[in-house]
């Protein structure tokens, strides 16, 4: 581990260093404090893609739902 890695707290909202809050409380590691910084746009950008993925539609046909060709499963 570097010692140079940076957290995002997601109880304090702040960037810390390894000596900070636990890491279940916590995004990271980052290798700089100002990417840590931006560790809640990344997560809403990452999700926004996600939701936008049609390999990650869960409202598709097939996506779990008993419908894989329009018909309902025996």
């Amino acid at each position: 581990m570097s010692e140079n890695e940076y957290w995002f707290c997601l109880t304090h909202h702040t960037v810390e260093g390894r000596d900070g809050c636990r890491n279940s409380d916590r995004l990271g590691p980052y290798a700089s404090a100002a990417e840590a910084s931006r560790a809640l746009e990344k997560v809403e950008e990452r999700n926004e893609e996600w939701d936008n993925d049609p390999k990650w539609n869960d409202d598709a046909p097939g996506s779990g739902d008993g419908l894989s060709d329009g018909t309902p499963d025996n």
